[in-house]
């Protein structure tokens, strides 16, 4: 007859749930009450989970403990390599419920969701615009504050977004990648492509050969 092998169970005071081990039942009471013992001794960010406290830590010292057999790309978080993989292999395991479309990571769907719903979670405390996605929230405040963090290796010039930057940049490389779906003219600046601009662009054009 096998051993039977005896783990001692413990119970949750709140919700009754069991637990195998007190560390698990501790972090499980910390997530019910929402408080978090653990702390970073660099910034004085708390946690609710030594896990996390671990992995928030390796953005001071930037540890990338994790490495792609693939391309040898290294990452911070398990989570992220799992992620990053799957550009490899294509899988795209989380699904759009409304339209279908797929993603690899499970926050690429959440936010895709917000397309269909309209949802804008993310709201500036200056002027209370709303947004779907914290990156859009970031690069708005920068309206008010007026920071400009990303710069030009070639000329020097200041953008508040990255996505500005790379379309600057065009003007140095003579790249003209957007084009116009009227008269098949192509722009550096997608801006330059937009339907208002290309109205009174062909307008003008119109004008001129009366």
């Amino acid at each position: 007859m096998e051993k039977e092998t005896w783990k001692a169970l413990y119970q949750c005071d709140i919700c009754k749930q069991l637990f195998s081990g007190k560390c698990n039942l501790t972090t499980h009471k910390c997530i019910l009450t929402g408080e978090k013992p653990y702390h970073c001794d660099i910034c004085g960010k708390t946690f609710s989970q030594v896990i996390t406290l671990t992995n928030h830590k390796r953005v001071h010292t930037g540890e990338k403990p994790y490495l792609c057999d693939i391309c040898n790309k290294s990452f911070s978080h398990l989570i992220t390599l799992t992620n990053h993989k799957r550009i490899h292999t294509g899988e795209k395991p989380y699904h759009c419920d409304i339209c279908s479309k797929s993603f690899s990571d499970g926050s690429n769907l959440t936010k895709h969701k917000r397309v269909h719903t309209g949802e804008k979670p993310y709201h500036c405390n200056t002027c209370g615009k709303s947004f779907s996605q914290t990156n859009n929230l970031t690069n708005h405040r920068r309206v008010h504050t007026g920071e400009k963090p990303y710069h030009c290796d070639i000329c020097g010039k200041s953008f508040s977004t990255p996505g500005n930057l790379n379309n600057h940049k065009h003007i140095h490389t003579g790249e003209k990648p957007y084009r116009c779906d009227i008269c098949d003219k192509s722009f550096s600046d997608p801006g330059k492509t937009g339907k208002g601009l290309q109205q009174e662009v062909h307008l003008t054009v119109k004008q001129m050969s009366h």
